[in-house]
């Protein structure tokens, strides 16, 4: 049962808060959201299992509702909480309104902060040895030969740190810092040491001494992902001391899967390896030959099995089989014969270079550390080996996966070969896990003393099940779900039109169409959005309609054209002085635009946004689904486009005053079996279909 000094600085909190706020209106689905994620957390639907799914619709005010339900529970109960967010913009938003509001009603103190992976921040080492021009040790680490600018900026970041004007955060400098650049000074596990002289002052292990006195901590789930993936409480808390708010949960599949996965090149890991071969012997001269000779007699030949062998699959590799993309995948994730073999001494040869590096390092530091060796010339070398023990890892972690055999049971692993975008002789071996679902629940759900998951958009055709699934959310009995309506009036206040239209988008004539039919529906309107499923079409029409929006004075923005951010202003500002305005834009328009009240009353979806399965994980996924008699249309792509339709719908009302309509130029919603699915998945508009 929740304790009742929880229960009493919930209602406090709601007492202060309509004194803070002005023209505060209470909303009852906020109220039971709060109350649901206190009740969760507290045990009382489930003494163990405490996780809550709940999808939250545009206006409730999802982050107040879990800062307000779960922080007053975790500092009675002496534990943090991590919230996990998809975008650089809900964190801004919690650390710069959310959390400094929720500070001042709370009646308990607690502190709060925003943590970044550690290549978010550079290597003070790091950056004062690249600043060194006269030593050799440093161009070797420079893909390319150092700008006479490039040189300038990192003198000028060493200044600003020594000076203490600048924390080493990636983020706080103020311009962009080129990425050939940033790859010289980031700080990596495996070159900065605490314990040494020069990395006292790491700007990462700072930021790590705040984030653990912490109470609340703002992370995203790239952040939270390569944590658990290391066992959890590395980087972040560890879990079972952590409630988890995963907000923008929709995401969190894809990421997971996205971490679970790797890649490699074949020629492009000769090249360093070589580089690598000539190197040990000045690695091991500096841990000292008598420790370090064996590792380094391993090291090399097993530098002297990989080469060759990469070189070999290279040359084995048949031109044939590789699509008009580039990518010739692995039905079912089985490998030739040939490959297979290849991949199993590809695998212990690259385990073994990792471990015999590994070892060398280590004496390297504990001789740095013992002043047996100058502190300079030791952290160049672990600076050094740091590099290829990272390239290594990788290496490993690639073959590994790829000699790893197919499971009975659950989906295989998809596992393909990429021709190189840069070099035209190499080529990229990649694999990826299809389900993420189990490792999610036994790193993460299984080990958290709660979960609150939250997002507008978790359900695909009004069922949670599609979610569960690629979550790993299968104590379902166990779990809480919430499905929880916008208080937004849309029978009133916005209305779905469906034209009648004699095409529909799978027609060859379709594009042609649009560029007859979307001025009828821009005409009289101030400020549009026209979704399109491809950048293609969305070009040809622009390119079609640019004479049109000249004569009629339509200001037209183009994804791609310019920055996001540029387009969006241009729009801000040219609806703001009445006039028209017109954005293009594809799928990534569809989330996390917000332009509410008069920046958007007009709404144009080209299309449902059904995505081909074309990346080799998609193809897998279908191909798996298909083997055990399943149908991929269904199972993936109806699913994934309803969650898309409501997200792409959901950018016209923002606030509870906003009007507009959504014109969906697809009759596919009316003509086929699964598009009455689809329309009941999406909010109450009142319906107009011609």
């Amino acid at each position: 049962m929740l304790n009742t000094q929880i229960k009493s600085d919930i209602k406090q909190c709601y007492e202060n808060l309509t004194n803070q706020l002005d023209n505060f209106i209470p909303r009852r689905a906020q109220n039971y959201l709060v109350a649901e994620i206190a009740k969760t957390l507290g045990g009382e639907y489930h003494a163990k299992h405490r996780m809550l799914v709940a999808e939250a619709g545009t206006g409730i005010g999802k982050s107040l509702s879990y800062l307000m339900g779960a922080i007053p529970f975790a500092v009675f109960n002496n534990k943090k909480v991590l919230i996990s967010t998809a975008t650089v913009a809900l964190q801004e938003q919690l650390i710069n309104k959310d959390l400094p509001l929720f500070n001042r009603i709370y009646p308990k103190s607690f502190s709060f902060i925003l943590a970044k992976g550690r290549q978010r921040y550079c290597c003070h080492h790091k950056l004062e040895a690249s600043c060194n021009t006269d030593d050799n040790q440093q161009v070797s680490f420079w893909e390319e030969k150092p700008k006479k600018s490039d040189l300038e900026l990192l003198r000028r970041m060493l200044k600003a740190c020594e000076s203490k004007k600048w924390d080493g955060d990636r983020d706080s400098w103020p311009t962009t810092i080129p990425d050939r650049v940033w790859q010289q000074i980031v700080a990596d596990k495996h070159s900065c040491h605490a314990g040494l002289p020069k990395h006292r002052d790491c700007p990462f292990a700072k930021a790590r001494e705040h984030l653990e006195k912490a109470d609340v901590i703002i992370a995203n789930h790239a952040l939270l992902m390569a944590d658990i993936e290391l066992g959890g409480g590395i980087i972040l808390p560890e879990p079972e001391k952590t409630i988890y708010v995963i907000d923008e949960a929709h995401h969190l599949p894809q990421v997971a899967r996205d971490f679970s996965s790797a890649s490699a090149s074949l020629k492009g890991a000769c090249n360093w390896l070589e580089k690598l071969n000539q190197s040990v012997g000045k690695l091991a001269e500096l841990a000292d030959y008598k420790k370090a000779g064996r590792f380094q007699t391993t090291l090399n030949e097993n530098i002297a099995v990989l080469i060759p062998a990469l070189r070999q699959i290279a040359s084995q590799i048949d031109p044939a089989q590789f699509n008009k993309d580039g990518v010739y995948r692995f039905e079912h994730g089985e490998l030739p014969a040939w490959l297979q073999e290849e991949a199993k001494g590809c695998k212990e040869a690259s385990k073994k270079a990792l471990q015999s590096l590994g070892k060398i390092h280590d004496l390297i530091s504990e001789r740095t550390k013992d002043n047996e060796i100058q502190q300079r010339l030791g952290e160049q070398a672990l600076t050094e080996s740091g590099f290829y023990l990272q390239r290594l890892e990788n290496l490993e972690k690639v073959w590994q996966l790829m000699a790893q055999p197919n499971k009975d049971k659950g989906a295989p692993l998809a596992r393909w070969i990429e021709k190189s975008p840069d070099r035209e002789d190499d080529y990229i071996v990649e694999v990826s896990p299809l389900e993420v679902g189990h490792r999610l629940d036994q790193l993460l759900w299984s080990r958290a003393v709660g979960s609150i998951l939250v997002s507008a958009t978790l359900r695909a055709l009004n069922q949670f099940d599609y979610f569960c699934r690629q979550a790993g959310i299968f104590e379902k009995e166990a779990t809480r779900f919430l499905a929880l309506a916008s208080p937004f009036d849309y029978q009133n206040n916005a209305r779905l039109v469906i034209p009648a239209l004699p095409l529909e988008p799978q027609a060859e004539k379709f594009t042609d169409l649009l560029i007859d039919v979307l001025p009828e529906y821009l005409e009289g309107e101030t400020a549009s959005l026209v979704l399109f499923s491809s950048y293609w079409q969305m070009n040809q029409v622009a390119e079609k309609l640019a004479p049109l929006a000249k004569k009629n004075k339509w200001h037209l923005q183009i994804q791609g054209e310019e920055p996001r951010h540029v387009i969006l202003k241009k729009h801000k500002e040219n609806c703001e002085k009445g006039k028209t305005s017109i954005l293009f834009g594809t799928g990534s328009f569809s989330e996390g635009l917000d332009l509410p009240g008069n920046l958007l009353t007009n709404l144009i979806i080209t299309k449902i946004p059904f995505a081909v399965p074309t990346s080799p994980v998609e193809e897998a996924h279908a191909e798996y689904i298909e083997s055990r008699g399943g149908n991929p249309f269904l199972q993936i792509s109806v699913p994934e486009a309803s969650k898309k339709l409501i997200q792409s719908v959901g950018r016209l009302l923002r606030k509870e005053e906003d009007s507009g309509r959504v014109v969906l130029l697809d009759r596919r919603v009316i003509t086929r079996r699964y598009g009455k699915a689809l329309l009941d998945s999406l909010p109450p508009f009142k319906r107009v279909i011609e």
